[in-house]
């Protein structure tokens, strides 16, 4: 069978385990994960090589991570819009994940539309099964089905990992023959500097209260290698003094988990040790600035 390979965009509401899916399938962790809403703020792409098995051709395909579909209310949330519109545009295959366990209601509706408008192919993944009773599984999809003439109806999870290897075998079966577009070695085109962002900013998303993360931004600004030992520096943007206050805690103390956790993770990640320093800066209103929140996008950053 001849090669295969494409893009394939994972689109859904917030915490529906889009980021989760992607970390399971390229079995590395390319997309950081919170339970908090609008974790993921930028299309994230893993790549998967796919060796042949009966039935099954070999291949590769780059996932496309994105933000969980709302209703954008800033300049931060009509970019996050225009990376799912562009995820929904560039693909050979959507891949629309929804949580099983919960109510259908209208913010689902509205990310069916947006998938509906875009044409092409749809697989439907019926997320979290591991939280749902069996016998309630069958409903749903029946539900789901009379909604859209979906080319796949699976029920995964992402978590556990159950239904994992049916969905790549359907989705190699669903892309067209095609070239290799990354070194079988690379699982991300992200550059170290922004995971090393985005690792800091998980750090932040687990360690603070609701609201605080929303305005929060991470920037590396400054990030020397070395041959035993990486210098990073990390200014913690906020929009409040108040904010600020929380974020650095009593005594240091937050800002110090903060640092630890993500160092220590850092150092995994890099294999070497690092020199990890905090900064948390105020910035009144950044995510309705336009030059600030662009300049977010790593794609920018080396552009």
């Amino acid at each position: 069978m001849a090669f295969r390979s494409g893009f394939v965009s994972i689109i859904g509401r917030p915490n529906a385990g889009k980021s989760t899916l992607l970390n399971a399938l390229v079995g590395e962790k390319v997309a950081i994960v919170t339970a908090k809403p609008q974790t993921t703020r930028t299309r994230i792409q893993g790549m998967v090589n796919v060796k042949a098995q009966r039935g099954r051709p070999a291949g590769q395909i780059v996932f496309i991570d994105t933000p969980g579909v709302h209703r954008p209310d800033s300049r931060l949330n009509r970019k996050m819009m225009q990376e799912i519109h562009a995820a929904l545009e560039s693909r050979d295959l959507i891949l629309l994940i929804v949580d099983a366990a919960e109510r259908f209601g209208p913010a689902d509706q509205h990310v069916l539309d947006l998938v509906k408008k875009s044409g092409g192919p749809v697989f439907l993944l019926l997320n979290k099964i591991d939280k749902l009773q069996k016998d309630k599984l069958l409903p749903i999809i029946e539900r789901y089905s009379k909604l859209h003439e979906f080319q796949q109806v699976l029920p995964i999870s992402a978590r556990s990992g159950e239904g994992l290897d049916l969905l790549l075998n359907k989705v190699m079966q669903a892309l067209p023959e095609g070239p290799r577009y990354f070194p079988p070695e690379q699982y991300t085109d992200q550059p170290e500097r922004f995971i090393a962002a985005e690792i800091v900013r998980e750090k932040v998303l687990l360690k603070t209260g609701k609201e605080l993360p929303y305005a929060t931004a991470v920037v590396i600004e400054k990030f020397e290698e070395g041959e035993k030992l990486d210098r990073i520096a990390v200014a913690i943007f906020c929009e409040r003094e108040g904010q600020k206050a929380i974020l650095i805690g009593k005594g240091g103390q937050k800002l110090k988990e903060i640092g630890t956790l993500a160092r220590v993770e850092l150092e995994a990640l890099l294999g070497k040790k690092v020199f990890l320093e905090l900064f948390v800066k105020v910035k009144q209103g950044w995510r309705e600035s336009p030059a600030f929140v662009d300049e977010l996008d790593w794609r920018n950053q080396i552009s």
